[in-house]
């Protein structure tokens, strides 16, 4: 069986996709991913193979001023900027940024010839080659997928369509149409408008090598263990700016201050020992309390392991990380599905979302994410729910039926 995975995004994207790229490797299937140059390192210690096809983007660089004062427009006759943003990305994904990735992964595909392809939750380039190709896709987990509303892709989906030459769609679900992957059970989905389908236990080992540096050994545990982060989409799409190579047509938050409110608010928990993970951004560390200790990165699944309380910025992964290690969450969303995923944390009682962004606030958060014994019963409950599902090699058999 070959089969072709679409990776775009942050490599937060890629490395949901690795268990199960490894998985269908590991069982004799020949794998590729087709994927952009800065994403291709993700995969590069693992026997599958990578071709970086697809070029740079974000979402955000295909909208056009138009686009923008559509989005103004919207706001100003009573929607939420929230909803007109969302329908906004909705026209992107389906749309122009659809037919682009079309144009760099149909060759790919075409030398490649595919079985089955595994997509990007946010490329739905791949649902219409996978229709031009007649072979089955399913979405690999990603907060994208799990906001999409397929009514809302429908429209643009089927504009494309034609304009290949594809058969209109009059089913939403079209872009599922066999089944979606996750990492989590139904009982604990993320998704607001795809059906469960095919779910398989989160992974505790993404990283192969991963492994605590030794000064960790060296922490106190007469206290409780906080856990910052902010993740690698915000810090990447800062990165792609930076440069001036994209403009942002809507302000983003910017990661330096979020990451120094952070630093700032754990510093007050001085009944706690607080790990800070950077993600590269810099970080004034001078006077910083004994409590409190800042490292550019550390191998998150890992260390969420003997963590009590978790400082998110509330991506995808580690959300689902936390399910796995029973990790209560205090959720600083910065943009995205980061927000939904806020509001569903607190939802299931996983833990709070961080509301007064303030560093007062924050601090109050995980102070209250610490301190509810209800939320830490329920962060086992999804643990030992989790721990019901079946191991991602069962997935090679699963798709294996489906081609």
């Amino acid at each position: 069986m070959r089969v072709l995975f679409t990776t775009i995004g942050s490599p937060s994207h890629g490395r949901a996709q690795l268990p199960l790229a490894r998985a269908l490797a590991a069982a004799g299937h020949e794998v590729l991913v087709a994927t952009t140059p800065a994403l291709a390192s993700v995969f590069q210690q693992d026997d599958v193979r990578v071709a970086a096809a697809i070029g740079e983007t974000t979402p955000q660089s295909f909208i056009t001023p138009e686009l923008a004062e559509r989005v103004a427009r919207a706001t100003e006759d009573g929607s939420e900027p929230r909803d007109a943003m969302s329908r906004l990305m909705f026209h992107v994904i389906s749309g122009p940024m659809a037919k682009k990735h079309w144009d760099e992964v149909l060759p790919v595909a075409r030398e490649f010839r595919p079985d089955l392809i595994l997509r990007d939750g946010m490329d739905m380039s791949a649902c219409l080659i996978a229709e031009h190709l007649g072979i089955p896709h399913l979405p690999t987990p990603s907060g994208t997928s799990n906001l999409i509303d397929p009514a809302e892709l429908l429209p643009g989906l089927n504009a494309l369509r034609e304009e290949l030459g594809l058969a209109v769609q009059d089913d939403p679900l079209s872009i599922v149409p066999h089944g979606r992957i996750d990492y989590v059970p139904p009982a604990f989905s993320f998704a607001e408008h795809l059906p469960s389908s095919y779910a398989y236990r989160q992974s505790v080992t993404v990283d192969r090598v991963s492994v605590l540096p030794q000064w960790f050994a060296q922490l106190p545990t007469d206290r409780p263990l906080v856990l910052a982060a902010l993740g690698t989409a915000l810090p990447k799409i800062r990165e792609l700016t930076a440069d001036g190579n994209q403009e942002q047509p809507f302000p983003m938050p910017d990661p330096v201050g979020t990451l120094r409110s952070m630093i700032e608010a754990v510093s007050r928990l001085e009944e706690c020992t607080v790990v800070v993970a950077t993600s590269g951004l810099p970080a004034d560390t001078e006077g910083l309390p004994p409590h409190v200790h800042v490292t550019d990165r550390v191998p998150q699944p890992l260390l969420l392991e003997s963590v009590d309380a978790f400082l998110t910025h509330g991506g995808f992964n580690s959300i689902r990380e936390s399910l796995r290690t029973a990790t209560p969450m205090a959720v600083l969303p910065q943009f995205g599905d980061q927000m939904a995923n806020a509001r569903r944390v607190e939802q299931l009682g996983l833990g709070r979302e961080v509301t007064d962004t303030t560093p007062d606030g924050i601090t109050t958060t995980v102070h209250e994410t610490l301190t509810d014994p209800g939320v830490l019963a329920r962060a086992r409950a999804a643990r030992l729910a989790m721990l019901t599902l079946p191991e991602i090699d069962s997935a090679v058999t699963d798709l294996q039926k489906i081609v």
